[in-house]
């Protein structure tokens, strides 16, 4: 027995991974401070706590309808109409275990060997495997700093060939923060308006994590003519901070959902029971708070990249949403440690700042652009000072 072909072309999560050894250095009894994994420090409001409770009590334990209870459709429904001003219709919704889960079944219910998907670089890192373990093929568009980390009409349109199935669109970015104005996602629409093959799968999870009064839009609302060829995406995790939840969702065309329901009923079946019905109220209930915790991270935002930008070597662009930056490391590749060892890749940094300077981040090049590095600030600002002073200290010390 060996390992199947389709799990040969993936690698594990290098985010997780990251995540996994701060665990084990922390039960160690290291002091080590993790800025590896995108979870915000915030607790589940009570709220939703206590909606999960309440359907513990109530017996709402049994299976449910395979991709969603009809009230949790009915609340992604009004959830899109009320802040993406889209319409969609109970058929129209999937309900899936976390957004992994709705990439997952997007692409395994849709590709096949040999088709095409534009993911722009940096790229959150299970978009390229999720792709390639579909049986498809991911293409590379560049998105660096030069293009503020966002993907241009022109390298979108030089990435699309008569196989192009996708585009993966992330706004606000994972990892860099990002994110498309009304105007940036139109002028990429009218590319897309010339390659009706080409859907897009619009990853907005971190939609209500914005900064400086940035305009969020969501790609089928800008442009209309996309919507039939879109899936809208989104989830409790980030902005409701229910990550272990694991509750995510999109709207698209009903064949679609209908699709990736299909998938689901052979896979992980329904969701959690009582992770729904928490969903129902996160999605439906207070919402003022989303507001409070984006200006909690926008003073985050702004003390990190500020101790970033004092680091030797280091340039760290602000930005736009999300809760992670992604700074440049260009001018410290080539240099030498203290204890002789040489820095010839962002992996090399990483691991140099987790051995010496006990701050966890992730390398570059899983993200697809390196030399970089990005790090999580979905933490309180005195972990974060700490951090950013130990990254100075070991950023002075080589040579």
């Amino acid at each position: 027995m060996q390992p199947s072909a389709a799990l040969a072309r993936i690698s594990p999560s290098p985010t997780l991974a990251v995540s996994a050894r701060v665990g084990a250095l922390k039960r160690q009894g290291v002091d080590v401070i993790g800025l590896g994994a995108g979870e915000p420090d915030f607790d589940t409001p009570d709220h939703i706590k206590e909606a999960g409770i309440r359907a513990i009590r109530d017996g709402r334990t049994k299976y449910t309808d395979v991709d969603g209870t009809p009230e949790l459709k009915a609340a992604v429904v009004a959830k899109f109409a009320r802040d993406n001003r889209l319409s969609y219709g109970l058929d129209q919704v999937t309900v899936n275990v976390g957004g992994k889960h709705t990439l997952f079944n997007a692409m395994v219910a849709t590709v096949d060997p040999g088709d095409e998907v534009v993911i722009p670089a940096p790229y959150w890192v299970s978009y390229p495997d999720v792709v390639q373990f579909a049986g498809g093929t991911p293409v590379i568009a560049p998105a660096g700093p030069e293009q503020d980390y966002k993907l241009s009409p022109a390298a979108l349109e030089a990435a699309i060939t008569p196989r192009t199935r996708w585009l993966i669109l992330n706004s606000p970015s994972n990892p860099t923060g990002a994110a498309y104005t009304r105007d940036e996602l139109r002028a990429l629409g009218a590319v897309l308006a010339r390659h009706p093959q080409v859907w897009v799968f619009a990853d907005d999870m971190y939609e209500h994590i914005i900064y400086d009064g940035f305009a969020f839009a969501s790609i089928a609302e800008a442009c209309p003519d996309l919507y039939e060829r879109t899936l809208t995406v989104n989830g409790c995790s980030k902005a409701y901070a229910m990550t272990g939840w694991r509750i995510g969702f999109g709207g698209g065309p009903a064949w679609l959902i209908k699709a990736m329901a299909k998938l689901q009923s052979q896979s992980t079946s329904n969701p959690c029971s009582i992770a729904q019905a928490a969903a129902v109220a996160a999605l439906t209930g207070p919402q003022d708070f989303l507001a409070e915790r984006a200006r909690a991270f926008q003073a985050r935002r702004d003390l990190v990249v500020s101790m970033l930008n004092q680091a030797k070597g280091i340039t760290c662009p602000r930005p736009d949403g999300a809760f992670y930056v992604y700074p440049s490391i260009a001018p410290l590749i080539g240099t030498t440690t203290p204890k002789g060892q040489l820095i010839d890749s962002d992996e090399a940094f990483v691991g140099y700042l987790l051995d010496e300077a006990r701050v966890a981040a992730v390398h570059g090049a899983a993200f697809g652009l390196s030399p970089a590095m990005r790090i999580s600030y979905a933490t309180s600002e005195d972990v974060l000072r700490a951090a950013g002073e130990r990254i100075q200290t070991a950023c002075a010390a080589l040579r």
